[in-house]
């Protein structure tokens, strides 16, 4: 039996009612009612129906990927992005396999595109249980793989903007191999956001076949045409890895994280959780070699912050240093060099947890 229209609208009411009620011992109770005021005033002003499906199915796009993502959020993950169209008889597709299945040794998941050539070779790799599919319904190139085809962890999204936004929300890295004007929009996007500051810090891998220049020629020519007119820094070529080795692709992921946990901003105090604490001479090392990317202090040793009581990495030690939020490219400098004062020892297969 179907609700009418009355009792349906009845229900939602119901539901908003008690919703609005709960909002005060509700744990995010704030943010829904911020959530709340946008569509009232949203709802008061002239708007197009066009707009409110662009915003209702936006929103269905959102509640789709939270879902599916949340049972797996302290898991670090890969997003593979790539071309469609290279055949699983290319080296390209091999290498990719290949990739997806090392990472997933070290604990990764992986997130692809879930259709064919790259992203098909990313789901054989990493196998259905360690596999992200985010679709969408494209004229063209856009059949679901065999690989992650009818997996609970498939997602099919209807709006670029949303898909995009869940492949960069949920990696710790991403891993480019060749392809078209979409690889090329997802390489450089993923730049962008990583130089302002929106996505990251995180390892972003550019892989070539052995032996093969595709990424090479790229940055030879993006990177020289930029950078002698100014509209880059020479540093931000430290926001990526360019390799034609499987070996050098994965440790540029794995070690980003040997001593680098995570980071977060706590008003424009910048604060940096390590997996291990660092000595007095090793910040004061630090701290010789990138004034240059602080506004002002110095980079500090610091215990959990009282805006942090409820983080999960509470008990991790920190680093914290008041960023300039420009020189991206350095701090990622800073971050290896944080990492060769560790090491990785991950021997076997473990989960990579975040």
């Amino acid at each position: 039996m179907t609700l009418s229209a009355n009792n349906q609208q009845f229900s939602l009411s119901s539901d908003i009612e008690k919703l609005i009620d709960n909002l005060a011992e509700h744990e995010h109770g704030k943010l829904i009612e911020r959530a709340l005021g946008v569509l009232l005033r949203i709802a008061g002003e002239e708007v197009d129906r066009l707009d409110w499906k662009i915003l209702t199915t936006a929103l269905e796009d959102l509640e789709k990927g939270f879902q599916v993502f949340y049972p797996y959020r302290h898991i670090r993950k890969v997003t593979i992005f790539g071309s469609a169209r290279l055949s699983p008889q290319s080296s390209e597709y091999r290498l990719a396999v290949e990739f997806a299945r090392y990472i997933t040794q070290f604990g990764f998941m992986v997130l692809t595109g879930a259709g064919g050539g790259i992203m098909e070779a990313g789901n054989e790799g990493a196998g259905r249980e360690h596999s992200f599919g985010l679709n969408i319904d494209l004229p063209f190139e856009q059949g679901t793989n065999p690989f992650i085809a009818g997996d609970e962890k498939l997602i099919k999204f209807k709006y670029f903007f949303t898909r995009k936004l869940f492949f960069l929300k949920e990696s710790d890295a991403v891993a480019l191999f060749p392809g078209g004007f979409g690889t090329q929009d997802e390489a450089f996007e993923t730049l962008t956001l990583c130089q302002t500051g929106k996505y990251g810090p995180c390892p972003l891998v550019l892989i070539d076949e052995p032996g093969g220049d595709y990424w090479k020629t790229w940055h030879e020519y993006n990177y020289n045409n930029l950078l002698s007119r100014g509209l880059i820094s020479p540093e931000d070529s430290s926001l990526y890895t360019i390799t034609d080795s499987l070996a050098t692709a994965c440790n540029a992921i794995r070690e980003f994280y040997c001593v680098y946990h995570s980071s977060r901003y706590i008003d424009n105090l910048l604060v940096l959780r390590l997996n291990s604490e660092l000595t007095d001479e090793q910040v004061e090392q630090l701290n010789e070699e990138y004034s240059d990317i602080l506004v002002t202090g110095k980079i500090e040793k610091s215990l959990t912050l009282p805006q942090e009581n409820d983080d999960k990495t509470a008990n991790l030690p920190r680093l914290t240093l008041q960023f300039n939020r420009h020189n991206s490219g350095r701090l990622y400098q800073m971050i290896n060099q944080i990492n060769k004062f560790g090491t990785c020892l991950p021997i076997e297969p473990h989960p990579e947890w975040k």
